[in-house]
């Protein structure tokens, strides 16, 4: 069992349990606190402190960055778990299941091991409100000091430096890449959002950049903290090879090593900094090339250029700001579909649809919008609306729901046409779900 099911009791006493389903205390979660972002640290530091003042046992990297979080996430999780080390990973969003956020050497989490985190988060909240992201990560780290994992791999969901995961102390930051997303809360211009995203840089303990344009304000960040900055193409970097690609880092060391089995142009420039990560960590984890290799090579991630065959073939994709659509621009340049590709498509209010009528639209014969509800959900046809106010050149259709949008989409297209799922991680979750892609 994951959970110190005796130091609950102990510590609060034999209280009623306030629900005993999983599904009941997300509905709870998603509904009591007023906001679901509330960034700041004191209300979910403290309750941590309550319920683990010893705090987490191993090694701790934490991962922030606008876009390349989640691959680089899973290419550290690949690499460590296929060399024997127990890792414990959270990351956010999840697609499909909620227990996908939270992953002991690669396996999600139970329904019951998540009920009992959120119970023994609920007493030991007292009067102390949490958002619903507090309450995932809370959850994560309760069953990461019970298990005890060697490295513990924590996934920023939003910023970094009031976000939640910042609590804990990371051995080894990453950065991948700073670009605007969620003006917002983190400030309307790069510079503001790298020093939020630099928030998670501890006093002289190492930092990888993974990209070399990184906002001064992060390094200026990182000098005053006086950490060991490691940058892409300074104190590391990375080429292509036929056999694949060659990484160097800052001793003169050089990897041969397999391309990553991961789709899209901006990998390696994730793998180059996850391996400098790994050349880091060596000390406390001992790697040959070989183990960093088969963990490249291995590595899957649903839902990031997710090719599936058939007539049509369809291409799901989690792209919902500039870098990332660029990104998926890029991976449809490269593809050169011979049939029509149509989009079906749905986005967050705080997103900007013009840059997908830019980066995308070119390649489209027809969007199919869907509705996302929820709290910052856009309507169909609001997104309809603002595909049109970018001069959007294609048809476009709105739809209820992804199943609507699916049919009509399958009746206009050829078996060798290609339907392009992308966006709001809620369309690319609810493809996969309706298709049983997970």
């Amino acid at each position: 069992m994951c959970l110190d099911e005796g130091l609950a009791i102990a510590a609060y006493g034999v209280l009623p349990v306030r629900f005993e389903s999983l599904q009941q205390w997300l509905e709870w979660q998603n509904s009591y606190h007023p906001t679901e972002i509330d960034l700041g640290l004191q209300r979910v530091a403290t309750v941590w402190r309550r319920l683990r003042p010893e705090g987490v046992q191993g090694k701790v990297v934490t991962v922030a960055g606008t876009n390349g979080k989640g691959s680089s996430v899973a290419l550290l999780e690949s690499i460590y778990t296929r060399a024997g080390i127990t890792v414990g990973c959270f990351t956010s969003p999840h697609l499909v299941r909620y227990n996908e956020r939270i992953r002991l050497n690669g396996e999600p989490v139970s329904d019951r091991q998540l009920c009992r985190a959120f119970e023994m988060i609920d007493r030991a909240r007292e009067q102390i409100s949490l958002s619903y992201f507090e309450f995932a990560t809370l959850a994560a780290l309760i069953c990461f000091a019970a298990e005890r994992p060697e490295l513990i791999i924590l996934e920023v969901g939003l910023g970094g430096r009031l976000d939640a995961v910042n609590i804990i102390d990371a051995d080894v930051a990453l950065i991948t890449t700073v670009d605007l997303d969620h003006t917002d809360w983190l400030g309307d211009d790069i510079e503001t959002i790298g020093r939020e995203k630099a928030g998670i840089i501890r006093r002289r303990r190492p930092v990888v950049l993974g990209d070399r344009a990184m906002p001064q304000s992060v390094l200026a960040q990182a000098e005053q903290l006086d950490a060991d900055i490691y940058l892409s193409t300074r104190e590391f970097d990375y080429r292509p090879t036929p056999q694949g690609w060659q990484w160097r880092g800052p001793d003169g060391e050089v990897l041969e090593l397999p391309a990553p089995g991961l789709t899209g142009g901006r990998q390696l420039q994730n793998a180059s900094a996850v391996v400098m990560v790994c050349r880091l960590l060596q000390e406390s984890f001992p790697l040959q090339p070989d183990l960093i290799a088969r963990g490249l090579q291995q590595v899957r991630l649903p839902g990031r250029l997710q090719f599936v065959a058939g007539k049509p073939a369809m291409l799901l994709d989690v792209a919902h700001n500039r870098q990332s659509l660029e990104s998926l621009g890029e991976a449809l340049q490269q593809l050169h579909w011979q049939g029509s590709v149509y989009a079906l498509f749905g986005m967050l209010e705080d997103k900007d649809a013009a840059d997908a009528v830019e980066l995308i639209g070119p390649y489209l014969a027809g969007w199919h919008l869907i509705d996302l509800d929820g709290w910052r959900g856009r309507r169909a046809e609001q997104l309809a609306m603002a595909l049109r106010g970018a001069e959007v050149k294609q048809p476009v259709s709105c739809h209820q729901g992804f199943a609507e949008a699916y049919g009509a989409c399958r009746d206009q297209a050829g078996p060798e046409d290609l339907l392009l799922v992308f966006g709001s991680f809620r369309i690319v979750g609810e493809a996969m779900h309706y298709l049983d892609l997970a």
